[in-house]
C-alpha cells in the first residue's frame, strides 16, 4: 500500500512537472512565453517577453546603464496600427526596463529591441530566427489551444536537409524537403517548390513559416492534397549586389533546372510533369515565380504569388500575358496579400499584376487575408486558409 501510495506521489508530481513553462523549449508548446510556472529561461537574469492570460504583453530588459530602451516597428506595430515610431520602455529603480502592449491576437510576431539606438535581439527570449540578415526575436502569443501553425497529436511529416553541390553557385547549398505522413514508395506525389524573400533562408518556410506543422494539420483536416514540399535557397547571389534583379533570375532558374528538381526527382517519388510540379514564394521569392516560374511552363503548371508583383506586369511578363494557351496550360494562379499590405507600398505591385491578369482574361485566384502586413502572419494565413488547400484540386 505505501509502495502503491508512492508510486501515485511521483506520478502526480511528474505530471506537474509537464506543464508549460516559460520558454522551458521541453515541448513543441503553443504558448512558450506564458508563465506557468514561475521560472525564467535557462541562462537569462528574467522573463522578457511575457504573455498574460488576456493576451497583453510584457517586455523586459535589465540595463541599467541604458539611456533608452524601445521597441522597434514591425509586425506588432502594424497589427497594432501604432504607425513606424518606436515604443519606449520605462526604467525602474532597480535598472530593469518595461513595457506593456496589447493585448494582441494571438499569433508569432518578429520584433526587435532598440538600447540607446542600437538595434538588437532580445536577450533574454530564446525563440529567436537564424535568416539571410541579423537576427530578430520571436514573439508567440496563444490563443485557447494550438493554432493552424502549431504542433498537434496528429500524424506529422519529415523534413529532410538535403547538403548538395552546385555547379551554378560554385559550392555546397542546401535544399529541405517535407514528405507527408502517409508518404509511400508505391505512389508518386506532386511537388511544390517554396522559396523565401529577400531576408530568408530555407530553415525559415520550417521555423518561422511552420509549413511543415501546417501541411500535418491540413491532411489531418482532410482539406489538402498529399505532396511534397521541396523548399530549395533562392539566395543564388548577394542580396546587395549591384545587379542583383538582372542576375538573380536567370542563376536561381539554372538552379533549379540543373540542381533542385533532378535531385527532388531522384530521391522521391515525384509526378514529374508541369501538372504535378508547383513554384511559390513570398516577397522575392514571389518574383522569382513571376520571373523563373511564368517563363519555366515546361516545369510548372501551378503557381502562388505571395506578396509580390510588378508594377509594370505588360513588358516584364508579356509573353506569359500573351500566350493565348495559357489557360490551359496553367493548372492553378494563386495571388495573395496581407490586409495591411493591401492599404500599402507593396500593393502597388500586387494590384498591377492582378489588374494584368484580368485583363488578358487569364484564370487566377486573388485573395486579400490575415490582419498583417508584410511579415509572416501573412504567409502563413495564406498558406493555410487559401494557398495549400487549393493546390491540385483546382483542375
Amino acid at each position: 500500500m505505501k509502495k502503491l501510495l508512492l508510486s501515485v506521489i511521483v506520478l502526480s508530481g511528474l505530471s506537474s512537472m509537464m506543464l508549460h513553462a516559460q520558454q522551458a523549449n521541453v515541448n513543441l508548446d503553443y504558448n512558450p512565453h506564458n508563465d506557468t510556472e514561475g521560472l525564467i529561461p535557462f541562462s537569462a537574469p528574467l522573463n522578457s517577453p511575457e504573455v498574460h492570460d488576456d493576451q497583453t504583453v510584457t517586455f523586459r530588459l535589465n540595463a541599467p546603464n541604458a539611456g533608452k530602451v524601445e521597441l522597434n516597428p514591425g509586425a506588432i506595430h502594424t497589427i497594432l496600427d501604432l504607425g513606424r515610431e518606436p515604443l519606449a520602455f520605462s526604467k525602474g529603480e532597480d535598472g530593469i526596463w518595461t513595457l506593456t502592449i496589447g493585448p494582441l491576437p494571438a499569433d508569432i510576431y518578429a520584433y526587435h529591441l532598440r538600447v540607446d539606438g542600437v538595434q538588437i535581439a532580445d536577450p533574454n527570449n530564446s525563440y529567436a530566427a537564424f535568416t539571410a540578415m541579423p537576427p530578430y526575436s520571436q514573439l508567440v502569443v496563444h490563443g485557447d489551444g494550438p493554432a493552424y501553425y502549431d504542433a498537434k497529436n496528429v500524424p506529422h511529416g519529415n523534413v529532410t536537409r538535403h547538403i548538395y553541390y552546385s555547379e551554378v553557385t560554385g559550392g555546397e547549398r542546401e535544399l529541405y524537403v517535407y514528405t507527408p505522413p502517409c508518404y509511400s514508395s508505391e505512389k508518386e506525389y506532386p511537388v511544390l517548390y517554396l522559396v523565401g524573400g529577400s531576408g530568408e533562408l530555407p530553415s525559415n518556410w520550417i521555423f518561422d513559416g511552420r509549413a511543415n506543422l501546417i501541411m500535418d494539420n491540413l491532411l489531418a483536416e482532410g482539406k489538402a492534397v498529399p505532396m511534397i514540399i521541396a523548399i530549395p535557397n533562392n539566395q543564388v547571389v548577394h542580396r546587395n549586389h549591384p545587379q542583383h534583379s538582372e542576375l538573380t533570375f536567370d542563376i536561381f532558374e539554372r538552379e533549379l533546372r540543373e540542381h533542385v528538381i533532378p535531385l527532388v526527382d531522384k530521391n522521391y517519388n515525384t509526378i514529374e510533369s508541369p501538372s504535378g510540379r508547383a513554384l511559390s514564394g513570398l516577397s522575392m521569392g514571389g518574383r522569382h515565380t513571376l520571373f523563373v516560374g511564368f517563363r519555366s511552363l515546361d516545369l510548372f503548371a501551378n503557381f502562388g504569388v505571395l506578396s509580390a508583383g510588378d508594377t509594370d506586369p505588360e513588358n516584364s511578363i508579356k509573353d506569359f500575358l500573351n500566350d493565348p494557351q495559357l489557360n490551359e496550360k496553367v493548372d492553378y494562379l494563386f495571388v495573395g496579400q496581407g490586409v495591411k499590405e493591401a492599404e500599402g507600398f507593396f500593393n502597388l505591385r500586387c494590384k498591377a499584376l492582378v489588374d494584368a491578369l484580368q485583363a488578358h482574361d487569364i484564370d487566377h485566384e486573388y485573395y486579400i487575408g490575415g490582419a498583417g502586413g508584410h511579415d509572416w502572419g501573412t504567409w502563413r494565413h495564406l498558406l493555410y486558409y487559401k494557398f495549400l488547400p487549393n493546390l491540385w484540386r483546382t483542375k
